[in-house]
Order: structure tokens, then C-alpha cells, then sequence
């Protein structure tokens, strides 16, 4: 059997067996509960020494992803947290490109769903949305998460939620944040005024992370 790489796992040889974990838990129809199969057997089928398998499967359990049940073996857990993302992003988010393209795919996420939600989410709810945001303060990443939230397309939402995850990793954190801008933009959803709401988006809102 030909190792992956006969010397300690190193970060790149983790990543590697993960992706091959990840490919073959799609492929066996595996989900949360789960057991996944022996050292042995997953030796096998990746064509990786066991050695390797067991630093990437600990690697995992650490993450929270698998568990092991003594007596019984493996089983998958949860992927919900997504935090697979964290380790990721900490190897390949540092290139500056894949920052900014992060960032970019970012806003144009939220402007999708600010036009949708313009276009289709109830008075009501965005009455409710307002008196949200004014009765409390509010991080960047807790506006745009119930913000996405509203939006009619579920699938945009979890890609949002993956992008956003990303860019948590890549450290794309907004600290300090105008509250009035924030309430200003929800004024001119309630108002639907999609142009000047996105004017306003990339001019008052997204303007501390693009001078970064």
C-alpha cells in the first residue's frame, strides 16, 4: 500500500484525508448518528497508512465532528457548527486574493438577499426586524445573520452562513459598527426602496471593512 506520506501528518496530508473522508461519507449516504468505518477498513479505502488515518480522525474528534463510543467505534456527529471551517480557513484564508474574493462573494450574498427581502418579507416582519434592532446592541455578524434570515431563499441563507463562517476564519470581523446606519438601512428596507438601500449598504454599512 502506498502512503499518502510515510513522514509525520502534516498539514496538508490532514487536509487530504479529510477531503477523502468527506467524499466517501457523501458517497456511502452517511449522516449525523452514523458509524463510520474502522481504522482498517478506512486504511484501505483511502489508501493511507492507519497511522495517518488515526492522527486525522483524532484531528476530527477534536473538532467535534466524529465521536468515539468505547465498545462500539466511530459515529458522525452534527456538521451543523461548521466547524471544519475554522481549521480550513486557518491553512488556505491567508492568501490576500482569497480574502478579497471572500469579501466580495460576502456582499454580494447580502445584497442578493436585501433585494429579496425588499421584494417579498411582510411589513410585519420587518417591523419586527426594526424594533429588534433598536432595542439592543447588536454585532455586525448578528444584523446580517437575522437579516438573511427574512430573505424567501433558504439556499442563499446556508451559503451566506458558509461564506460568513469563512470569513469569521479569515479574521474579516467588523468591530465597530454606526448603529444609526444600521437602523437607517432598516428603515429603507420597511420603505422598499432597493436602490438606496443598497447606496446606503455599500456606502455607510460595508465601508469600515472595505477601508481595511
Amino acid at each position: 500500500m502506498n502512503e499518502l506520506n510515510k513522514s509525520t501528518p502534516s498539514t496538508k496530508l490532514y487536509l487530504e484525508i479529510v477531503e477523502k473522508l468527506r467524499q466517501m461519507i457523501e458517497s456511502d449516504g452517511l449522516v449525523s448518528g452514523d458509524k463510520i468505518p474502522s481504522e482498517r477498513e478506512l486504511s484501505d479505502r483511502l489508501n493511507a497508512g492507519r497511522s495517518s488515518i488515526r492522527e486525522a480522525l483524532r484531528a476530527l474528534e477534536l473538532l467535534g465532528l466524529i465521536e468515539t463510543r468505547r465498545g462500539e467505534g466511530t459515529f458522525i456527529r452534527d456538521y451543523q457548527d461548521h466547524n471544519l471551517i475554522k481549521l480550513l480557513g486557518t491553512f488556505f484564508l491567508q492568501d490576500p486574493k482569497v480574502k478579497q474574493d471572500l469579501a466580495e462573494t460576502k456582499e454580494y450574498l447580502e445584497i442578493s438577499c436585501l433585494r429579496n427581502v425588499i421584494s417579498s418579507t411582510s411589513e410585519q416582519e420587518l417591523q419586527h426586524f426594526l424594533i429588534w434592532a433598536t432595542e439592543q446592541e447588536f454585532s455586525d455578524d448578528e444584523f446580517f445573520t437575522k437579516l438573511v434570515a427574512l430573505n424567501s431563499n433558504f439556499l442563499m441563507e446556508r451559503i451566506w452562513t458558509i461564506v460568513n463562517s469563512y470569513a469569521k476564519a479569515a479574521n474579516q470581523v467588523i468591530e465597530a459598527i454606526e448603529y444609526d446606519s444600521y437602523i437607517r438601512f432598516v428603515h429603507l428596507m420597511i420603505e422598499r426602496n432597493t436602490n438606496q438601500a443598497i447606496s446606503h449598504y455599500l456606502k455607510n454599512i460595508r465601508k469600515i471593512s472595505n477601508n481595511k
